[in-house]
């Protein structure tokens, strides 16, 4: 395992988590070269993942120090390769949580590379030529075009950042339960934050009526008036979970600290499904009799497959949706970071990387 190769010429400015304390600081490093299957990217802008808080504190025992993180991407091209042909200099693209996969496995040739033995991440990952991946807290990237997306003109750069991660996290399970293009249906999103507040405007762009569980009363005039939610439970209330029983198709869990499934499961009908998006750093309770007595299906779901993440961004692209975000410079990285943990944000931090005035804001 080498940080870099011989390959790897071109200087770049980032930011870097050197150890566990996971404080972000100035950090100059290589990449490598533009390859004939590549893009070269000058980053704009890059959303701040709460899984980056869990690499530059090494929450999960992986992290390869130093880590430059970043998988929510948007840029513009600056050189493509002899074999790139969807893609020229100039292009409005981003980058998500995929760097490389085999190419060969049944997965990738079916187009769930995504699930992929051999996936390798934007950042903290192994590429193919052995080099440690840094990702989008710098001011550059060559990635291989076959995992960067096109950004619909539409939107802009900066809110559109969190959609390649956020956004394509809670798009997949939406559609793997036939949920975009059968509307009417009656849909429950556990928690409203990052990724929660983007499943609640899919949801209502793909004509469902959408109930916000959530833990604090105080978000549900946010919920409601903001973003369009039909309905809020709040999860603590006893009286409110028993008169929401049964009432819900599909459940999309996208908390990502400790929870009891017991509750929410009792919240979906007959044959309904509670699919987990968030990713807990312990395990959670699953009571058996609300599965026994309700039929009901618990599944997971993690980042989508290229094909996915660039049908959703034409599909936010269609609708005109986009994160909420607050935009913060490289300097303020470790409040942002300090902030996130604490659920402070509303409700995506995006990094300028290239200092240039936030166009949605």
């Amino acid at each position: 395992m080498a940080q870099t190769t011989p390959n790897h010429t071109q200087t770049v400015s980032g930011w870097a988590a050197h150890d566990p304390s996971g404080k972000i600081t100035p950090y100059t490093f290589k990449r490598r070269e533009n390859g004939i299957n590549d893009v070269t990217i000058k980053i704009l802008y890059c959303g701040i993942c709460h899984t980056d808080i869990h690499h530059v504190k090494n929450d999960w025992g992986i992290t390869m120090y130093p880590v430059v993180p970043g998988h929510e991407i948007t840029g513009l091209i600056t050189k493509v390769g002899g074999n790139v042909t969807n893609f020229k200099v100039g292009d409005r693209v981003g980058v998500g949580c995929l760097a490389a996969t085999c190419l060969e496995c049944e997965f990738c040739k079916e187009s769930q590379e995504n699930y992929c033995d051999q996936v390798q991440f934007t950042y903290n990952g192994i590429f193919w030529d052995g080099s440690i991946t840094y990702g989008g807290y710098s001011k550059m990237l060559v990635a291989d075009h076959r995992y960067v997306v096109h950004i619909p003109e539409n939107l802009p750069m900066d809110a559109a950042a969190p959609l390649l991660c956020a956004g394509i996290t809670v798009y997949c399970p939406l559609k793997d339960n036939n949920l975009l293009d059968l509307p009417g249906k009656r849909i429950g999103v556990i928690g409203l934050g990052g990724l929660g507040h983007v499943a609640v405007k899919f949801g209502k762009a793909f004509g469902h009526h959408v109930t916000v569980i959530s833990t604090s009363p105080s978000k549900e005039k946010e919920a409601r008036d903001r973003l369009g939610a039909d309905d809020f439970i709040v999860s603590t209330d006893a009286a409110q979970m028993k008169a929401g029983k049964r009432s819900l198709d599909f459940i999309l869990d996208t908390v990502s600290a400790y929870h009891s499934l017991g509750p929410y499961l009792e919240l979906l009908k007959v044959n309904g499904t509670l699919a987990i998006v968030g990713a807990p750093d312990k395990p959670m309770d699953l009571p058996s009799f609300p599965l026994i007595f309700g039929k009901r299906a618990v599944k997971g779901s993690m980042t989508g497959n290229m094909k996915e993440t660039q049908e959703m961004m034409d599909m936010c692209g269609k609708y005109n949706i986009m994160c909420d975000i607050e935009t913060v410079m490289p300097e303020e990285i470790n409040e942002a970071l300090d902030r996130l943990a604490k659920n402070d944000v509303k409700y995506r931090f995006v990094i300028d990387i290239a200092n240039q005035k936030p166009s949605s804001l």
